[in-house]
């Protein structure tokens, strides 16, 4: 049985000149920039990567590799040469007609196609951060992804564009799966009390016809790389199109969230509890109380469109991380 896990983390620098420079020049071609997502906070960086090879250095050393995605930056401080980091460009497994690409999505759909991805790996975003000690049964139990699966209902709010592309991946998942089969055969996956505060949510919907919706806790996700292949060989079209953005397009594009729901869907997962993670802005006053909690193993830190001194949470992030992890990893020079 093969059991290593691999990790796939993305990447980008904003602040590359040329990369700046190339991005500008596709942004002048687009048409229905209404439809599009090109906010700064997508490619803004916070200066806390070298944390992120520090933490998992220290809390998941089972990983097998890490295939840092990117178009080709990397940061001046990082060892290349770690022999457990794989440096993936963008070239190297996206279709060269599909690049160069701003879209996130567009990456993370193709990463079945990486060369030499392992079957199992967990995706994380690079502003989701190990912060306590993790073990590989945290992700995979005898090969089946651990995630946090509640349903909860779509709620849709004034000019949230995003909602509609979870809207394409939902309408997906109604057109493959029976969603009354799959309670009926995932009941006590669905009562699990792991779910803690949000079972009610999975209780009051597991008697509605379709599936109206997940819970997001943007964490990392486990995904088997067969997952991807399989949703590629019955949605290429959608897939597809998505890919062809350059920017993210909230109304025909669908999002890697789709392949969780897939495994969902089918009841190809575990239930794992839902403080695993916490999910929090640079807004949120109380990261530091997050950070000495034991039971929370990963903390993700999203960027912010609130109206908060962008600098300023950064020096004070970049200081709660420094004080956690002081040393540096073998993933540094």
């Amino acid at each position: 049985m093969n059991d290593k896990i691999d990790i796939i983390v993305t990447w980008v620098d904003g602040s590359d000149q040329k990369w700046i420079d190339e991005k500008k020049k596709w942004e002048l071609k687009i048409k229905g920039k209404a439809s599009i997502d090109n906010s700064i906070q997508r490619y803004r960086d916070m200066g806390t990567l070298k944390y992120w090879f520090r933490g998992i250095e220290k809390y998941a050393s089972w990983v097998n590799k890490i295939y840092f995605v990117t178009c080709g930056q990397y940061p001046e401080w990082l060892n290349r040469n770690n022999e457990k980091l794989v440096l993936i460009r963008h070239e190297d497994f996206i279709p060269k007609e599909k690049l160069p690409t701003f879209n996130s999505n567009a990456i993370e759909e193709y990463f079945h196609l990486i060369p030499n991805l392992s079957e199992n790996f967990v995706y994380f975003n690079d502003d989701m951060f190990v912060i306590n000690k993790t073990k590989k049964t945290d992700f995979f139990k005898n090969n089946i992804p651990c995630d946090c699966m509640t349903l909860a209902p779509m709620q849709i709010q004034n000019h949230d564009k995003f909602h509609r592309k979870i809207c394409n991946d939902l309408e997906i998942i109604n057109k493959y799966f029976n969603f009354k089969e799959f309670v009926k055969n995932n009941r006590k996956k669905c009562i699990s009390l792991k779910q803690g505060k949000y079972l009610y949510r999975t209780l009051t919907l597991m008697n509605y016809g379709t599936f109206v919706g997940f819970q997001h806790y943007h964490i990392p996700v486990s995904y088997k790389k067969s997952t991807f292949e399989k949703v590629w060989s019955k949605e290429h079209d959608i897939l597809d199109l998505t890919s062809s953005f350059k920017f993210r397009n909230n109304f025909d594009s669908v999002n890697h969230w789709l392949f969780e729901y897939w495994q969902f869907a089918e009841g190809n997962f575990i239930q794992r509890r839902s403080n695993f993670g916490k999910s929090v802005t640079i807004a949120n006053n109380n990261i530091n109380k997050i950070f000495k909690n034991k039971k929370i193993k990963i903390i993700c830190i999203n960027d912010s469109v609130e109206n908060v001194d962008y600098e300023l949470k950064k020096k004070e992030i970049v200081s709660l991380f420094e004080k956690k992890f002081p040393s540096k990893s073998s993933f540094e020079k």
